[in-house]
């Protein structure tokens, strides 16, 4: 595996983390969410990083996942 496709993974990995954990904060701790929007302004915090995290996250994912298996198919002799 090249390095840039071990940080695009990590990082993908990070960031998809960070919103998973402000998700699971959202609905447990900061009162959860109903048809009209998170109970609290920590919970409205919570979902604007769900929001921004998740995608973000789940496309590097996606990113560094094909550029894993590009790796694998055309390794490179030194």
């Amino acid at each position: 595996m090249k390095p840039d496709t071990r940080k695009l993974l990590i990082t993908g990995a990070l960031i998809f983390l960070v919103g998973a954990i402000a998700a699971l904060l959202m609905f447990t701790v900061f009162g959860g969410v109903t048809k009209q929007g998170p109970h609290t302004n920590g919970g409205w915090l919570s979902l604007i990083i769900v929001m921004g995290c998740l995608p973000t996250g789940v496309l590097t994912l996606l990113l560094g996942s094909t550029k894993l298996i590009g790796d694998l198919r055309h390794p490179v002799e030194h």
